[in-house]
């Protein structure tokens, strides 16, 4: 099972919360990787003689394509943080952070990154055809095609870190220190959300809008669960954010792009974005369910302390 591959059997309580002091340690060993990652960025802003207090201030100073190409480099430096972490710092395959299964599963992963990207151009195509008011259209040959290599270069790097350090990395050390399944998901659905915090949208928006963060964390973690590893959660977060660079921008996101429209609509929270996290979300796990075969819903989800023999 996916989420116990990096169980350690502690005999006392005080040993598991000890042991998950490894899995802290390991996770500031990459979050000091982000911060390196990040010096060409501020290096960037230095020479260019302003500094920026905001997202928005920085889009004027750097021209978009460069700030989205350093942005994501620190996701670079994180990847290559974690797999020393998950190497040197708890002996454990790299792939055991990935999958159950012997080798990890690409067709998983372009299932779910067609799916979802099928899902995101018909619901943006129909509200487009609905009320194309706020919508304009900014198409510019190369400054896109910049856009479109960055973000085939480095964004599933960036959409596959942050999977792999919430999904798998920290599901398994959530286990380890809880040893039951239900306060993994919680955990990492809890902090994946909440991480979001500081996006510019959540200042025009309001903190509700962290529903939405949170549940798609709930979601991701539950097709985790459910698959046994991270590949279907791999293909629908690069979908997502690969869609949303190439597709539509707008001034008050984290990523403003060079893309082919761009949202000029004032900002507001609607029942709209709620759409996703309780219709569009539990439609989709019905799919998976019946393309995987998924079963034993409670067990796999909610578990117990009770663990399993080969354990």
């Amino acid at each position: 099972m996916f989420i116990k591959q990096a169980f350690q059997k502690e005999t006392n309580s005080v040993a598991s919360v000890l042991n998950f002091f490894k899995y802290l340690g390991g996770s500031f060993i990459v979050f000091l990787a982000a911060l390196l990652g990040q010096i060409p960025l501020s290096m960037a802003m230095l020479f260019s003689g302003k500094m920026p207090q905001s997202t928005q201030e920085m889009y004027q100073v750097l021209d978009s394509n460069v700030f989205l190409f350093l942005s994501l480099f620190s996701f670079v430096c994180a990847f290559f943080g974690l797999y020393f972490v998950v190497i040197k710092l708890h002996h454990q395959k790299f792939t055991s952070i990935i999958t159950s299964r012997t080798s990890i599963d690409w067709k998983r992963i372009f299932l779910s990154f067609g799916v979802w990207s099928m899902v995101s151009l018909l619901v943006f195509f129909g509200t487009y055809l609905m009320d194309s008011s706020t919508m304009v259209f900014q198409f510019k040959l190369a400054p896109f095609i910049i856009l479109f290599l960055i973000t085939l270069v480095l964004m599933p790097i960036q959409t596959t870190t942050e999977e792999l350090i919430f999904r798998g990395y920290l599901m398994q050390g959530f286990y380890n220190l809880s040893q039951n399944k239900w306060f993994p998901l919680l955990m990492t659905s809890l902090i994946f959300g909440t991480m979001h915090i500081l996006n510019p949208e959540v200042d025009k928006m309001g903190y509700l809008i962290l529903v939405y963060y949170i549940g798609t964390g709930l979601f991701l973690g539950i097709i985790t669960l459910m698959d046994d590893g991270t590949e279907l959660a791999l293909g629908f977060h690069a979908a997502n954010n690969m869609i949303a660079s190439l597709l539509v921008t707008t001034d008050f996101t984290v990523f403003q792009t060079p893309s082919i429209f761009k949202d000029i609509s004032e900002p507001s929270l609607n029942f709209e974005i709620f759409i996703p996290v309780f219709i569009i979300f539990p439609a989709l796990l019905y799919f998976f369910s019946k393309r995987y075969k998924w079963n034993n819903w409670s067990d796999k989800l909610i578990g117990s302390k009770t663990l399993d023999k080969t354990f």
